[in-house]
């Protein structure tokens, strides 16, 4: 690669990984192509982005060649995207009154874990269970190459789901749907 008059020129290149499974998994295509109008929209030319490739990879990796659920695997993608971005929730105690227990509710408002009292003052809340609890901990916490190394309940994943979309969307400014291809 090399730097033209105003444009990034490639000389060559060779393929390392084609993700060939996306092409046969019209699912699978359609949240690749979710999460990658999310990554255009959070990335510039010329800027440093090595922890954004390397989620967005290891993201494609999981839905191209691995059976796990896709909406949690959409989840943790843009919780963790949020994360990099300088949107990390408070994880540790309540946004409030940082206190450590009862810890049952996410804000949307105020970026993380509400407790049982101070949740009740808040309409940007949501209920959660302490899977869901647990597994935001896990996202936010957790080395990149473990990141997708962990599986929920059903009606958990609907929680982190839920949460992992109203927090991306609120916090770019943005609605990003998941649409149907075809």
């Amino acid at each position: 690669m090399y730097k033209g008059a105003s444009t990034y020129n490639i000389n060559s290149c060779e393929t390392i990984e084609v993700f060939y499974n996306l092409r046969t998994d019209l699912d699978k295509l359609k949240y690749a192509s979710h999460i990658t109008k999310i990554i255009y929209d959070v990335t510039n030319e010329n800027e440093n982005s090595y922890k954004i490739l390397q989620l967005f990879l290891n993201t494609l990796y999981v839905i191209s060649e691995t059976d796990k659920d896709l909406n949690l695997t959409i989840a943790i993608f843009k919780l963790r995207l949020l994360c990099i971005l300088g949107f990390t929730p408070n994880i540790q105690c309540c946004t409030n009154c940082n206190d450590t227990d009862n810890l049952i509710y996410f804000s949307l408002k105020d970026n993380g874990f509400k407790c049982g009292i101070c949740g009740k003052q808040d309409k940007s809340i949501i209920q959660i269970s302490q899977s869901t609890k647990d597994a935001i901990k896990y996202i936010v916490l957790s080395p990149p190459k473990k990141l997708f190394s962990f599986n929920i309940p059903k009606n958990c994943i609907k929680e982190l789901e839920i949460i992992s979309k109203l927090y991306l969307n609120g916090k770019l400014e943005k609605e990003y749907k998941l649409e149907e291809l075809f």
